[in-house]
């Protein structure tokens, strides 16, 4: 048996949004000889995120879980070509879902009036009047995702916390322990669309 092996990659359009970086390497045997004998060329496809590297604390306490519409895929989809485009893997794309999980329910919110909390506004409830930026950045899902990236970097061996420790220190919630809750719907989201 001839074998090579192969890495895996992100797909075309992930490709794209992240400006040509790949994953790592997944060094897996591929069979390339048929029947006939004969090499043949081998389709590279684009694996799963690794499971464990998208919950590596596993999910802390009971997780809650939402249907989404269109609106609300298309601002996942958002999180993720933001998180690729800041050249940062799937894990933060985890902790920003479940963050804009907790804050909007993944709806790019407006101001609500008697309802809002103070300026709050966007996916992450961002506030002008906090320097997160103006209410047209802060609602759009790009700049939102980007600023919230920012801040997750600032924070000291955020990738070894548990999320809800890495998205509260970003966002400075009321409720600290809430966006443990979304873990697990968060890293189903990013298995789901992270190559689509």
């Amino acid at each position: 048996m001839n074998t090579i092996f192969r890495k895996s990659v992100l797909g075309i359009a992930g490709l794209a949004v992240a400006g040509g970086l790949a994953a790592g390497p997944l060094n897996e045997a591929v069979d390339t000889t048929p029947a006939s004998g004969d090499p043949i060329a081998v389709a590279v496809r684009a694996d799963k995120p690794d499971t464990s590297r998208l919950v590596p604390h596993g999910v802390q306490g009971e997780q809650s879980r939402i249907d989404l519409d269109a609106e609300q895929t298309a601002n996942v989809k958002a999180i993720i070509a933001a998180t690729k485009k800041a050249g940062m893997d799937e894990r933060p794309a985890v902790v920003s879902i479940a963050t804009a999980l907790q804050e909007s329910k993944l709806e790019n919110l407006g101001h609500l009036g008697d309802r809002n909390d103070h300026d709050s506004q966007g996916l992450f409830q961002q506030r002008p009047s906090s320097g997160w930026g103006t209410v047209e950045q802060i609602t759009d899902p790009e700049y939102s995702t980007t600023a919230f990236l920012k801040g997750l970097k600032q924070v000291d061996g955020w990738q070894d916390m548990p999320l809800t420790q890495a998205a509260q220190t970003v966002q400075v919630s009321a409720y600290p322990d809430h966006y443990a809750q979304w873990e697990q719907q968060a890293a189903d989201l990013v298995t789901q669309h992270w190559n689509s």
